[in-house]
């Protein structure tokens, strides 16, 4: 089939890559010239983990080609993918500026019958928005599906190639048969394809999101109140996690959820409830422990230094929202440094892939190292933040001699407290007893 995708981020790249690698035809349309260039060139904008090489293999075979025209990508594809941005607006509801703006324009263009997703995460009745604002300028019959990704960053390509389900909202038969022949090489082990109306599948995307922040919220709760009375967390997890109702995943604690989804869309649900007059209550304690518990490691480590961080050195591990991927998108590490950095303290940082985008971001305001032992010179402290996999077994006599102080601030829960006691360390974690030298 001759694929169309518009936009290029982490979900319109890896969204036509995989399609791609199926044997379809794929156009990805994107407006920043210098991006399309690169992609043409063979250079790959994002980092993903196996991407560069379907990315490649794609490209050489000539089945994955970029342009920067919208027209050229609207005449192209038989299916036409809307990846596009929908960042959180003022009010934290979900800006839907970019698609309706691209959807104004694929009014004018279409000349026959195409299928429209609405790959982006968008609200309920967005499906509708799109189709009222082709429709004014369109003169030929055209289907708007909406068909969310369930893609985890660091993880998305398997989870494209081999879903656990996909979900299609479509009222057209037409479309929706379209979309079933696309997506079968994809589910041959017998995974569902589960078509439903537009707008339940849209609410499907934000209320799977939200239920998994809310899990991990509940869980950074419970760690917070097995401080206070002595508990462990890793104990309760455990014991919670063999209840089959509940399940292991997403029942580790740490220092809050980031990236570009979770935040996004609880607060988009959120003020979708409130525009129809529901409050979510549930919701709305998601949202503030959330931002809470992004700090949680400063008061500890403040109360470390005995109040005062003026002229402290402190190496920072991970910048990432989360590990196997460079987006610092809501990232925990940016909230710790900035909060850090008003108390006076100095930061060394240390990502394998996030650097450069946090750089971007920062600019001079802290220091950068190519290694992660390389951060830890003379420094008064360690704060972990991203549980990166080269973090869990580190040379603990290597961060010692390189350390001036012995403290470290996990907010990953990365290390076994019997260890660090061994090891002669100051440590504190999420929701587990200190451990002091």
């Amino acid at each position: 089939m001759k694929i169309s995708v518009i936009g290029t981020g982490y979900v319109g790249l890896v969204t036509g890559t995989c399609l791609a690698e199926t044997g379809n035809q794929v156009l990805c349309v994107d407006n920043n010239s210098t991006k399309v260039q690169q992609m043409k060139n063979g250079e790959i904008p994002i980092y993903e983990p196996h991407l560069d090489v379907l990315f490649e293999r794609n490209i050489k075979a000539g089945r994955l080609q970029f342009t920067t025209s919208l027209e050229e990508g609207i005449e192209y594809g038989d299916i036409v993918f809307l990846a596009l941005p929908t960042p959180e607006d003022e009010d934290g509801s979900a800006d839907l500026s970019y698609v309706l703006g691209v959807s104004e324009e694929i009014g004018k263009i279409i000349k026959d019958y195409k299928v429209i997703v609405d790959k982006s995460t968008v609200p309920v009745g967005t499906a509708e928005k799109v189709q009222q604002t082709i429709a004014k300028n369109a003169k030929v019959a055209f289907d708007v599906v909406s068909n969310p990704e369930f893609l985890r960053e660091g993880f998305a390509v398997d989870d494209f190639l081999k879903p656990e389900r996909i979900v299609v909202g479509s009222s057209s038969e037409r479309a929706t048969e379209m979309m079933q022949r696309l997506y079968k090489p994809f589910v041959r082990s017998g995974n569902p394809i589960i078509v439903m109306d537009e707008k339940s599948a849209e609410l499907t995307k934000y209320a799977a999101n939200s239920f998994l922040a809310t899990k991990i919220t509940f869980m950074n709760e419970i760690a917070n109140f097995c401080e206070k009375v002595g508990a462990d967390v890793d104990m309760v997890r455990k014991g919670m996690g063999t209840d089959s109702r509940i399940g292991k995943r997403f029942l580790f604690p740490g220092i809050g959820y980031g990236g570009s989804c979770f935040p996004k869309d609880v607060k988009a649900l959120h003020k979708s409830g409130k525009n129809v007059d529901y409050d979510f209550d549930i919701l709305e304690s998601v949202i503030k422990v959330n931002e809470d518990q992004k700090t949680a490691l400063v008061p500890k480590i403040e109360s470390y230094f005995s109040g005062n961080l003026e002229g402290k050195k402190i190496a920072l591990w991970g910048l990432a929202f989360k590990p196997e991927t460079d987006d610092i998108r809501e990232a925990p590490s940016l909230y710790i440094i900035e909060k850090l950095l008003a108390k006076g303290a100095e930061i060394i940082a240390f990502d394998p892939e996030a650097m450069e985008n946090v750089k971007r971001k920062l600019t001079d305001t802290i220091t950068f190292s190519d290694t992660a032992y390389g951060a830890l010179t003379d420094v008064d402290a360690l704060v972990i933040c991203t549980e990166w996999s080269i973090f869990r077994t580190p040379n603990f006599e290597q961060i010692k001699k390189a350390m001036k102080g012995n403290a470290i601030f996990d907010g990953r829960n990365l290390y076994d407290l019997e260890e660090m006691q061994r090891e002669g360390f100051t440590y504190y974690s999420i929701g587990r007893a200190t451990v002091k030298s």
